[in-house]
């Protein structure tokens, strides 16, 4: 009775639960309260919960990847071949964390996992090969562990099956030389790949965040920028919070690239967080995305006390000049014009600032009003469900709970807070040399949370005079902040694309 009761037990997900998971309930909890009771940002912030929430229970089946072939990490000898014909190659429901070399085991460990067997914090049936890397220091082997007459050394690598499935083809020889790339074993599965692996290749092709950025072309009015350029260079200042972050993730010791991915949070813009992120640090995607839109969400608490603290009564007072009025063929030349001077200085920005300016040119062009309706509503829409539940499901506990997600999140503020300080002084420098002021308030739309950012702006100005207007001015700053993040993202990838440091 015991027994059965065991395996009953086992065949439950309680069998799969551990502390990571229990937190990250709480977490989630939290971004769904901040989305429902508080509505900061909730069209992405419910999607992005309830993703993790399920990355975070036993689901059987619903993140499964297909199985297919497994190929040689490097090039090299084949040392153990733990893969036959009909073995079963499975991996947990949760991902475990994978060794990469023999040195992170021990001999015993080594034979249990070849053997189908769970090892502590270890997969199951999952260790198909022990290969070595023909370029290893033959002299710095950190050890050698014996598994019956193969002698490993600590720094030959371990290959892992990438998904669940039945090795079909196990032809790979003990002795065998492969090169890097070359086919080792085949994996067939009854599963095709589940639900959430296909969604996630919207993020992992890069695909969710360009098609983002046609709906909020669509949805966008370039008008009060057109009307006022000197708004631009409130956009540009708000990008120094980029910079100056990035320079603050490499103090804590983060890589070049990763830095790049965890300054652009500072432009406040979720999706080409998410984008660059993918490039530059995948592994870091989850606490960029869910910072980014945290603190996107969190514009009306984080910003008025720096707009406050930074302007007088009468600056916050200043009453702008009315814009005028920007024609259809102004708008048309102008989404035709960023389009190719950007794209010539920053070519990898061209994904953006392609589908940005594409969007806004089917809304303006009064040709297009099924397709432009199209990208504002149901394309946004659908779009946005998917990659919020897609960066949701990247925040599994292993992945998530590291000392530096928290070091990520405080310079997600830090970001967040000299974006929106420069954009301000920024307007009060303008001052100095400009007869029309400007409202140094609307300095802080600057960051490209749009529309909210601008809505902030219009808040804080009537506060001070509720008789004064200013929504329409800070959306130029907004939106030029939007160009402005998308450039910096380009230019990173630019820089830090095949950097090695």
């Amino acid at each position: 009775m015991i027994d059965l009761f065991h395996r009953l037990y086992g065949n439950t997900g309680f069998a799969f639960l551990d502390w990571r998971m229990l937190v990250m309930w709480a977490v989630v909890v939290v971004l769904l309260y901040l989305a429902v009771y508080k509505k900061f940002e909730p069209l992405l912030l419910v999607p992005i919960a309830f993703g993790a929430m399920l990355a975070n229970l036993p689901t059987q089946g619903i993140i499964n990847k297909p199985a297919s072939v497994v190929r040689a990490p490097v090039s090299g000898e084949v040392m153990v071949v733990g893969a036959q014909e009909g073995q079963v190659a499975k991996l947990n429901a949760v991902e475990k964390v994978m060794p990469e070399t023999a040195g992170d085991l021990g001999a015993e460990s080594l034979v249990a996992l070849l053997a189908g067997e769970t090892v502590g914090e270890y997969g199951t049936n999952t260790l198909l090969y022990v290969m070595r890397d023909r370029n290893a220091d033959e002299d710095a082997d950190g050890g050698v562990l014996l598994i019956g007459d193969v002698a490993l050394k600590a720094s030959d690598v371990l290959v892992w099956a990438d998904a669940s499935g039945r090795v079909v083809s196990a032809e790979t020889k003990v002795g065998e030389r492969l090169t890097k790339g070359a086919e080792l074993t085949e994996l067939n599965s009854e599963h095709t790949g589940g639900l959430f692996h296909y969604i996630q290749l919207g993020i992992l092709l890069e695909i969710f965040p360009p098609l983002i950025f046609l709906g909020v072309g669509a949805l966008t009015d370039f008008g009060p920028l057109i009307a006022n350029p000197r708004t631009l260079l409130l956009g540009g200042a708000a990008q120094f919070g980029v910079f100056a972050t990035f320079i603050g993730a490499q103090f804590l010791g983060f890589s070049d690239q990763a830095s790049g991915a965890i300054g652009i949070i500072g432009g406040a813009d979720g999706p080409t967080s998410i984008f660059l992120a993918n490039s530059l640090a995948p592994e870091l995607l989850a606490p960029i995305a869910v910072a980014a839109y945290s603190y996107m969400a969190l514009v009306p608490v984080i910003q008025p006390p720096i707009m406050r603290a930074l302007t007088t009564e009468a600056e916050r007072k200043i009453r702008m000049k009315s814009l005028r009025k920007v024609s259809r063929l102004e708008k048309l030349v102008f989404a035709v014009i960023v389009t190719v001077a950007c794209i010539l200085l920053v070519p990898p920005a061209s994904p953006l600032i392609g589908m940005l300016m594409f969007g806004n040119f089917l809304r303006e062009c009064n040709v297009t009003e099924r397709l432009s309706k199209a990208a504002q509503n149901e394309l946004i829409n659908i779009i946005t469900i998917f990659l919020g539940t897609s960066v949701g499901i990247t925040m599994t506990g292993d992945r998530f709970l590291r000392a530096e997600t928290l070091g990520i999140l405080l310079l997600g503020i830090v970001a967040f807070g000299i974006a929106t300080s420069c954009g301000v002084l920024m307007a009060k420098t303008m001052n100095v040399f400009s007869k029309n002021k400007i409202n140094p308030l609307i300095g802080s739309a600057g960051v490209s949370a749009v529309p909210m950012a601008a809505r902030v702006s219009q808040v804080e100005g009537q506060k001070a005079d509720p008789s004064n207007f200013l929504l329409m001015h800070a959306m130029g700053p907004n939106v030029a902040g939007v160009i402005g993040t998308a450039l910096v993202a380009g230019f990173f990838l630019t820089v830090l694309a095949n950097s090695g440091h």
